[in-house]
């Protein structure tokens, strides 16, 4: 088989797989949900969240986090039993982020002596490839002290939260200006209604969903593009030594029974196995072979013209054609790994702050609905921006420093720019770890029998309302406050203007026992920059802590060791 159509069948099986991780985000909209009648439950009618749920990592991680495991990573295990017999074929085959990788590594470039002979150099082993490994203890060992970070690096949820928050909106945001700018350079169609009414709504028939942009999203673009950039110097580099999934399957894969025979008697050491190699592991005779490091691209075989290089089940390891070179195993120093696993320990505490390495308390942190207690949602949140994404008021948002360093990147409600929508529960469902729970619609707004969700309170700013501050008439909160009855009420009062004029007005007051936090107040109050008034976490039913202090009960008994 030659490599052009090995290179083929393995394009087709990573476009496949993109393709399907890439619709599976598209899809991750308010618009993709269906309502069956309008008393019903908004609900998406498929997991959106199934590829993260694939994902073995997130499993391992959750699981020494939160000592279980959340229901759907349970499909992780169809990922890491294949690992076991077949090697790493996930990252040659599968991964979306891989094979972003691997397209951007294979850009073509000016082929020339010097650039193939550093192109072979490059594609040896290297000690930098260990570094993997060790991200990966460092992750696991956080887990172990109750702290979920291994979504930072995770590809697939660095690749979701990549795409939906920063090139989706991107790319949205590119394509208006640039219709803007056709629009302002080519006049109307003068050719009927059809084409007049194609010219006037080409920006809903090219993009007929809602596209939600985001706060702060700098920091991960940048983050993004250099991981891309970094392909361009060493092939895969993203691949060969940070990725922590890499460095679990290629631990899985040290006993794999399927690998590479190689033929020392038919090798003319023309390097063909080097150039073409994507895991830098040795493909060539004489080398030691590193399995934890390969791909499984069968690149080398396709690429030998001499027959020199197979893979196959149970190869051969002895006899007097065979390469004697040894197989090599794990390249991890057990000094740096130990160091590495008491280093993910120690670097809990030092991310937390507060009396007793406490979670971070901020005011302004508000989490989605359903989100579980906070030391267990940072246990928990894997930081994938689906949440973030399926927001049909594009409330939700990746925190920076708002969750202290531990939350870097979890959602966060930002009522100015969008306000929890009463009725939808849809993060709940897209949320691939459990730390948001899927609320009913029930759970979520409750009823005579059942407390609604609550994930903060509102407060007035009296210095800066209107009909408070000003003598101004305002009632512009309490007619976009959603409850049943309402939470904020108003009540007539007579006051003097400033002009010495009494004139009467109704102020506003928030009733603490019905507000359920959802920020409709905050989002709506015509005070622009800082609202008059406007929510804070204190109430939020997930904690029995964070509470008014006539409603405070113990404190509850934490998840963490």
């Amino acid at each position: 088989m030659s490599i052009q159509t090995v290179r083929l069948l393995r394009r087709v099986s990573q476009v496949v797989f993109f393709v399907i991780f890439f619709w599976l985000i598209l899809k991750t909209t308010f618009e993709s949900a269906v309502t069956p009648n309008p008393e019903a439950e908004t609900l998406l009618p498929f997991p959106v969240s199934i590829a993260l749920q694939f994902d073995p990592l997130v499993g391992v991680a959750t699981l020494l986090s939160t000592g279980g495991i959340f229901k759907g990573l349970l499909w992780g295990l169809a990922i890491l039993i294949p690992t076991i017999f077949m090697g790493r074929f996930f990252c040659g085959w599968v991964c979306p982020m891989g094979s972003v990788n691997n397209w951007v590594s294979e850009i073509p470039f000016k082929v020339t002596d010097r650039k193939v002979s550093a192109r072979i150099e490059s594609n040896r082993y290297k000690r930098y490839q260990r570094i993997k490994y060790y991200v990966l203890i460092i992750f696991l060992g956080a887990s172990v002290a109750g702290a979920l970070q291994i979504g930072l690096l995770d590809p697939l949820a660095l690749l979701a939260r990549s795409i939906g928050t920063v090139i989706l909106p991107l790319l949205h945001t590119a394509a208006l200006g640039l219709i803007g700018w056709f629009k302002g350079y080519v006049p109307p169609p003068a050719l009927g209604t059809w084409a007049q009414s194609v010219y006037d709504n080409i920006e809903t028939i090219l993009f007929p969903f809602r596209q939600a942009h985001f706060n702060g999203i700098l920091l991960l673009g940048l983050f993004f593009l250099v991981i891309l950039i970094l392909n361009r110097i060493y092939t895969r580099f993203w691949c060969r030594g940070i990725c922590p999934l890499g460095a679990l399957l290629g631990m899985f894969s040290r006993f794999s029974i399927f690998g590479l025979e190689k033929i020392r008697a038919n090798c003319d050491h023309c390097n063909l196995c080097l150039i073409h190699c994507q895991g830098a592991d040795g493909p060539d005779v004489g080398s030691p072979w590193r399995r934890t490091e390969c791909h499984v691209c069968l690149n080398c075989q396709a690429a030998c013209p001499r027959g020199a290089l197979s893979f196959k089940f149970y190869p051969k390891r002895t006899g007097e054609e065979i390469n004697p070179a040894p197989i090599a195993g794990v390249d991890m120093s057990r000094r740096m790994a130990i160091t590495s696993l008491a280093g993910g320990v120690a670097l809990v505490p030092l991310m937390r702050s507060g009396t007793a390495f406490e979670v971070n308390a901020n005011p302004d942190l508000i989490r989605p609905p359903g989100a579980v207690h906070e030391s267990e949602f940072l246990s928990r949140c894997i930081r994938c921006g689906q949440c973030m994404r399926i927001c049909p008021n594009n409330a939700l948002h990746p925190t920076l420093l708002e969750a202290g360093f531990e939350g870097l990147w979890s959602p966060i409600l930002i009522a100015k720019i969008g306000y929890c929508e009463p009725s939808c529960t849809l993060c709940g469902q897209v949320c691939p770890t459990g730390a948001i729970v899927h609320l009913s619609r029930i759970q979520k707004m409750g009823d005579k029998d059942t407390p609604p969700n609550r994930i903060g309170t509102a407060f007035i700013d009296r210095g800066r309302c209107l009909p408070w501050a000003m003598a101004t008439p305002c009632i512009v909160c309490e007619e976009w406050c959603p409850t049943s009855p309402k939470s904020v009420y108003l009540k007539e009062e007579t006051v003097r203007n400033s002009k010495g004029e009494m004139i009467t007005l109704k102020q506003p007051y928030v009733d603490p026992q019905v507000c359920t936090g959802c920020g409709a107040c905050e989002f709506a109050c015509p005070v622009a920059d800082r609202a008059a008034i406007r929510i804070t976490s204190v109430g939020e039913t997930r904690s029995t802590s964070n509470q008014f202090l006539l409603d405070r009960k113990a404190r509850p008994v934490s998840s963490r060791p």
